[in-house]
């Protein structure tokens, strides 16, 4: 009986979570009004409303024996009784507490019961007003509802919570049965190609059989003169089966086309069934977008409180429906984006007034439909814009481009290099910020599901972030190209042309060749050289030209050689799983009706994988490259524990390290040896972190030295005392991550 009574306190609590996330999010949202100072009105509702959340969540942790969030939401609900009874107001301190208390209660709900004591006692608010709670009876503790005589109740529809893996795994098996309806067409083909050859076959056996009845009259009617010669046993029932062949092939013929017909019929039934079931499945995972959403105000208003700067997110389209699977992979890159804006485009309140703009700075997130399955998510501010000489000079730092490149491109060519892995126009790397990750990380997402982003930014103005993707990825169309006898798909929607191209369409233009599209050049490039297939001896081409397609992504374009355009037809995604969840140029794969794996192409891959062909040929011209030089870091740091943790997350990377336990042995060194790199704590006897950085800046030999900060410094003013002194990154201890020191190091030397 106490298995049944764990395994059911189990079922109540996994119900009861589901329960506080919405009672969590309530209470945030009406957190973030009331820091709006709403009108007294309007104020009296919101916290009637909060106080109610409050109660409800924690009768609910009573319910499943959840004391310490109990205890945590006893602690709120005080808070919002106090203010109910006007014996204090909503303070940004206890606002602040508020907050850190939503926080601890979320992070409760994912931890074990035996973590909930320490996080509940650790994370108690502390109010800058103390709260008297009220001596009423047990009773008393029951809020009545409001106004219930004036309240209707209305019939809704019957409803029931489904585990989001259940719905998954049953679009998992109505995605399969696409492979079915594959291949019925391809059984009905397979009749189609037999009826082909039965009549071939037929008509072979008919002129065959005209030969024997010639052959049997010179046999039955010999010619004057000419003895008779009987039919041996073998010629005559070679004879009598010829005339039985051309009977059973008629019968045949007929029954192969009577099959062909009703596998006709069944491919048509079973493709309706399939087509319906998939539709019907796809709605089962499409939810608003507000799903993720709703912890994004939050996150904005956090960011600016650790920033210094204030912000309001307004969302637009939270009811648009987007498969749940495209919105999970698009949370991570939404999120970059508004760290984004807060980061990089919101200024200071003093500055953006100084600037005549509102202190609380504005960043919208529209969501809307476009193009049947499509959604595009607008993430823009009112911010200061995109500094494109940063973002140059971030692009020919790291050797993407060179410097006379830099000075040639327009705005929005500049604008795009954002997206580009390792530029950033943050002067200094964080945990935010700085490591040109970010962007990256948006645009690859956004690829990897077959969509697109873009930027426009306007200096002074603020930046908007376009971001298309499709609603759902179930399925799509898909066209079936060959190149060296394998079979490729390529995704329908960005084929601009399929055609094919004579050899006097093929022209040269600075050393590569090109077609003619839409009035443009287009680069052709052989898509097996694209892919590094290995080659083969390729077939001359007939008098029609080479088959072609033209690919394009974003404003680019690349035509494409293959060895056959082959078919359109809907498939089905298989996404890679590990080691194969990331292969260059591969977005997945299908199965075709023939029971053949083919691979998906990336486009977006594919695209870069042909602009490099031409670098890599002029690489392989020159001359040799010369063996990497090993970097040498200096790591400087009091603590011994601290200097052998970062001397072997280095040293484990490749970097040769030597170390210095405070500024002054390290500025010592800087002056006596050479080195690539500095790391240093800021917290140290004789010299620290701020003044070595600052001495390095100041010392002509020294000046140019990348330097990495790394302390238990958090506030944004340390962070800024560290700009000033000319460090390049700052990286806090409380949230280290050897990955992140890894990044930096490597985008500085």
């Amino acid at each position: 009986m106490s298995t049944k009574k764990d395994d059911f306190l189990k079922k109540l609590q996994a119900t009861f979570k589901v329960e506080a996330t919405e009672h969590l999010q309530a209470i945030g949202a009406c957190l973030l009004e009331l820091e709006q100072t709403p009108a007294p009105g309007a104020q009296s509702k919101i916290v009637e409303a909060v106080f109610r959340a409050a109660h409800s969540l924690k009768g609910a942790a009573r319910a499943v024996d959840f004391a310490e969030i109990e205890s945590l939401c006893q602690s709120l609900e005080d808070v919002f009784a106090a203010w109910k009874r006007q014996e204090s107001t909503p303070s940004a301190t206890a606002l602040d507490a508020l907050h850190r208390t939503l926080d601890a209660i979320t992070a409760a709900l994912s931890a074990s019961e035996a973590a909930l004591g320490a996080r509940a006692s650790a994370a108690r608010p502390s109010f800058d007003q103390p709260i008297r709670r009220p001596q009423v009876p047990a009773s008393a503790e029951m809020v009545p509802p409001a106004q219930v005589a004036e309240q209707k109740t209305f019939p809704s529809e019957e409803t029931v919570r489904i585990s989001v893996a259940r719905l998954d795994a049953r679009l998992l098996e109505a995605e399969e049965m696409l492979t079915a309806k594959l291949t019925t067409g391809q059984r009905v083909e397979d009749l189609r190609e037999l009826a082909h050859r039965l009549e071939a076959w037929r008509n072979d056996c008919a002129a065959v059989e005209a030969e024997a009845r010639a052959f049997r009259q010179v046999i039955d009617r010999p010619a004057p003169g000419c003895a008779d010669q009987p039919l041996t046993p073998g010629l005559a029932r070679l004879l009598e089966f010829l005339d039985r062949n051309l009977d059973h092939l008629k019968s045949l013929e007929s029954k192969v086309a009577a099959l062909t017909r009703t596998a006709e019929q069944d491919r048509h039934v079973i493709g309706k069934l399939v087509d319906d079931l998939l539709e019907d499945s796809k709605k089962l995972l499409l939810l608003p977008f507000d799903t993720i959403s709703a912890s994004f105000p939050k996150l904005v208003r956090d960011l600016c409180r650790d920033q210094g700067k204030d912000a309001s997110l307004v969302i637009r389209g939270e009811e648009v429906e987007i498969d749940k699977r495209i919105l999970e992979e698009m949370k991570d890159p939404l999120i970059h984006l508004l760290r984004n804006c807060v980061d990089h485009g919101i200024e200071p309140p003093d500055e953006r007034t100084r600037r005549d703009k509102p202190s609380r700075g504005t960043i919208t997130l529209a969501v809307t439909q476009v193009n049947g399955n499509k959604v595009q998510l607008l993430v823009s501010d009112d911010g200061a814009g995109v500094d494109t000489g940063k973002v140059k000079e971030s692009a020919v730092r790291h050797g993407l481009i060179s410097a006379g490149e830099a000075a040639r491109l327009d705005e929005p060519e500049a604008q795009a290099l954002i997206f580009q892995s390792e530029v950033s126009a943050s002067p200094i790397i964080t945990q935010l910020s700085g490591r040109g990750l970010g962007l990256a990380i948006v645009r690859e997402k956004a690829e990897k599901l077959g969509g697109e982003v873009s930027v426009d930014s306007r200096p002074g103005l603020g930046t908007a972030f376009r971001i298309v993707v499709p609603a759902t990825r179930a399925t799509f169309r898909g066209i079936l190209v060959e190149a060296t006898g394998r079979l490729l798909v390529v995704p329908t929607a960005q084929v601009e042309r399929a055609a094919r191209a004579r050899p006097e369409d093929v022209q040269t233009v600075e050393g590569r060749e090109t077609i003619s599209f839409d009035g443009r050049a287009v680069a052709l490039v052989q898509l097996a050289d694209a892919l590094e297939l290995p080659p083969v001896e390729r077939k001359n081409t007939p008098g029609g030209g080479a088959p072609v397609i033209v690919l394009g992504s974003g404003d680019q374009r690349i035509a494409f050689a293959v060895d056959a355009v082959l078919d359109e037809q809907e498939v089905l995604v298989k996404p890679l799983v590990k080691p194969l969840s990331r292969v260059r140029n591969v977005a997945g794969a299908t199965v075709l009706g023939s029971g053949h794996v083919a691979p998906i192409l990336n486009v977006a891959d594919l695209l870069k994988s042909a602009r490099k062909l031409g670098a890599r040929a002029r690489s392989a011209a020159g001359t040799a490259p010369m063996q990497a030089e090993t970097r040498t870091i200096l790591v400087v740091e009091d603590s011994i524990t601290s200097r052998l943790l970062l001397k072997g997350i280095l040293e484990s990377a490749g970097y040769n390290v030597k170390i210095a336990v405070d500024g002054m042995e390290a500025f010592t060194l800087l002056r006596a040896e050479s080195f690539d790199l500095v790391v240093s704590d800021v917290e140290m006897p004789r010299l620290n972190g701020f003044d070595l950085t600052a001495r390095i800046r100041a010392d002509k030999k020294l000046a140019e030295l990348p330097v990495v900060l790394v302390t238990a410094l958090e506030t944004p003013q340390d962070r800024e005392r560290g700009i000033d002194a000319g460090a390049n990154a700052y990286l806090v201890k409380s949230s280290f991550d050897q990955s992140n020191l890894l990044q930096a190091v490597r985008r500085l030397i």
